[in-house]
């Protein structure tokens, strides 16, 4: 029984609930620093997301379940290696929507509804959309996007439309990353556990990724000018475009330099696939997230 708890908590896959983190994006740049009720209402909404985003992650497994058993890293985890049976993880599945959408309605109406479409989406991209080329990258994207949109309904707080337009467009970075590295993968151990795949190339990506990117600066720089563009509480937050950008540029670097003949589950952590787990892995990432968090931190303490 306890082998079988240890299997599905790690088939909920919390290493990957730090992309939740995004729902305190609002209090943050709003720099409520001192409004406990704020974090308090942030906090269950990252609660919820947890929840329904560990729900998704095990429908997305029973669906995959055959595709993961060819990859290197992948055919580790508890359903497709076989120790964790298919309807144990949709039974629990169940559960956990059904936790996730009794905090949403203990904090509004509007919160449910995104948690909702948040489901319905991911559900569809499991089970359809992964296979469709461009809107399996949006379909990541919208993740991110609604748990930024969350924070802020949850909070009760106005988010600027070029901070979401930064978040989604960074999102959709990730994304690019993600099958950039997957197809890298592919190229190399002659497998392929997503048909996307096949509509993709490296080129193809590159060119996308350029796009992205360009928007994204653009985008994050218009709301860091400040209220004058409708964009953050300062144009102080100016200061942080070094930090965002090097991060980036970081980021690239680690991506170009993988090398997927060696990737398996020791240096999983240091894969484009996983964006989850090497942005707090890598260490050069790791202190420019941490300097530009402090900057923030400054800038708002300062700027009241």
């Amino acid at each position: 029984m306890k082998n079988k708890q240890l299997l599905i908590i790690k088939a909920c896959r919390p290493d990957q609930w730090t992309k939740n983190l995004l729902v305190f994006s609002a209090p943050l740049f709003a720099f409520q620093f001192a409004n406990y009720q704020l974090w308090i209402k942030s906090l269950y909404a990252f609660l919820s997301f947890c929840f329904i985003s560990s729900a998704v992650y095990l429908i997305n497994d029973v669906v995959d379940s055959e595709a993961d058993k060819k990859h290197p890293v992948k055919k580790f985890r508890p359903i497709a290696s076989g120790l964790l049976s298919k309807k144990y993880a949709l039974i629990f599945s169940f559960v956990l929507i059904c936790i996730s959408f009794l905090i949403a309605k203990s904090i509004q109406i509007l919160f449910i509804g995104l948690i909702a479409i948040y489901l319905i989406i991911q559900t569809i991209y499991s089970l359809k959309l992964k296979n469709q080329p461009l809107l399996d990258l949006q379909c990541i994207a919208s993740g991110f996007l609604l748990r930024a949109i969350s924070g802020g309904i949850a909070a009760d707080l106005e988010l600027s439309p070029w901070f979401l337009l930064s978040v989604w467009l960074i999102s959709l970075f990730l994304a690019v990353e993600k099958r950039k590295a997957e197809l890298k993968l592919f190229n190399n151990k002659n497998y392929m556990s997503r048909k996307v795949l096949r509509r993709y190339s490296l080129e193809l990506l590159s060119r996308i990724e350029t796009l992205v990117l360009n928007s994204a600066f653009i985008t994050y720089s218009l709301w860091s000018a400040g209220p004058i563009l409708n964009g953050a509480k300062t144009s102080w937050m100016l200061a942080t475009i070094p930090f965002v950008l090097t991060g980036i540029l970081r980021y690239q670097l680690i991506s170009d330099e993988f090398n997927s003949t060696k990737y398996n589950q020791e240096n999983i952590n240091r894969s484009p696939e996983r964006p989850e787990r090497l942005i707090f892995y890598d260490k050069g990432i790791r202190y420019i997230l941490l300097f530009w968090f402090l900057e923030v931190l400054i800038i708002g303490f300062f700027s009241k």
